[in-house]
């Protein structure tokens, strides 16, 4: 499969960021010339977890995987124990968040996510990824992106408010938004699917709507640092919330196996399309995880 257009050995044989290289001083400094307004939108979803709420499904998610997990204590509870140590008349709270980024949250993927065969991105050995964390390509590799945003609004462009659960985004879609896209920039993809969730989970579970196989390779073809969508896996899903694609042709092998192109999904764009802004500052930073396959993130705009 490694026939096909991929990055490894592109920045070294030691590489573990992939086209985060690309975001060098210059390209940072280029980015910031998108800012035009000074307004800042967050295009996260909301962490909404406890042990016995219905909280966490009010939030779109795949369904069966682990929701976040909310534990508070108030003044000398279990996650409070220093609370009597800081002085009579003060009052503390204390939380503890227990979090599977994948499809249950806004996140990051790291490298290490996904791959083939015995190999991670750029060849680094896949049996170095084990319970206790990835030894290669994890997502505190990564590092803080902050990059120009580049926004494929495609509902607004097919004239709808979302796209259906079979419907797939084409190269030719991309193009209809007529943008300039540049080597290091961030692709940020709208589907509208979160709004599928007003309707009921059965709604929102019935598949996906996503980028093709070929849209991931127009993507990669010019060199974006990070594909991210409202969807929760790039590309398009199945009722049974699976892939149709075989491997040659999964956008987490085009886009992260392949070429080193990092992952963040189930973002929250609707505001972004409201301001009809097409490109902007785009940032966003993984928690440090070590070894980790994923952080959450808030990634925002900056107009």
């Amino acid at each position: 499969m490694l026939d096909e257009s991929n990055n490894w050995g592109r920045w070294g044989a030691a590489d573990e960021r992939g086209a985060l290289n690309l975001l060098t001083p210059e390209t940072v400094l280029a980015a910031a010339g998108s800012i035009r307004e000074g307004r800042v939108l967050g295009l996260s979803l909301p962490i909404r977890g406890a042990t016995s709420s219905p909280a966490p499904t009010t939030v779109p998610h795949l369904r069966g995987r682990p929701l976040p997990q909310h534990f508070m204590s108030v003044d000398g509870g279990d996650y409070a124990a220093g609370t009597r140590a800081i002085g009579a008349g003060l009052k503390m709270a204390d939380d503890a968040l227990v979090v599977t980024p994948h499809g249950t949250t806004t996140h990051m993927d790291a490298l290490c996510h996904m791959w083939s065969g015995e190999e991670l991105y750029n060849g680094h050995p896949a049996g170095r990824v084990r319970s206790y964390g990835a030894g290669r390509c994890g997502i505190d590799k990564a590092g803080p992106v902050v990059a120009r945003g580049v926004f494929f609004d495609v509902p607004r462009i097919r004239g709808v408010e979302r796209l259906e659960a079979a419907d797939r985004i084409e190269p030719a879609d991309l193009e209809a938004c007529a943008l300039d896209v540049r080597p290091g920039d961030a692709a940020v993809v709208r589907t509208g699917w979160p709004l599928a969730w007003r309707d009921g989970p059965d709604a929102y579970w019935a598949g996906q709507p996503g980028l093709s196989a070929d849209a991931g390779r127009w993507l990669a073809e010019r060199d974006v640092c990070l594909v991210a969508s409202d969807n929760a896996a790039i590309g398009g899903l199945n009722a049974r919330q699976l892939a149709d694609e075989g491997l040659a042709d999964d956008l987490h092998m085009i886009l992260l196996w392949r070429h080193g192109i990092h992952l963040a999904e189930m973002l929250w764009l609707e505001e972004l399309a409201e301001s009809g802004r097409t490109d902007f500052l785009f940032v966003a930073a993984p928690l440090r995880i070590e070894g980790g396959t994923a952080s959450p993130i808030t990634p925002l705009a900056v107009l």
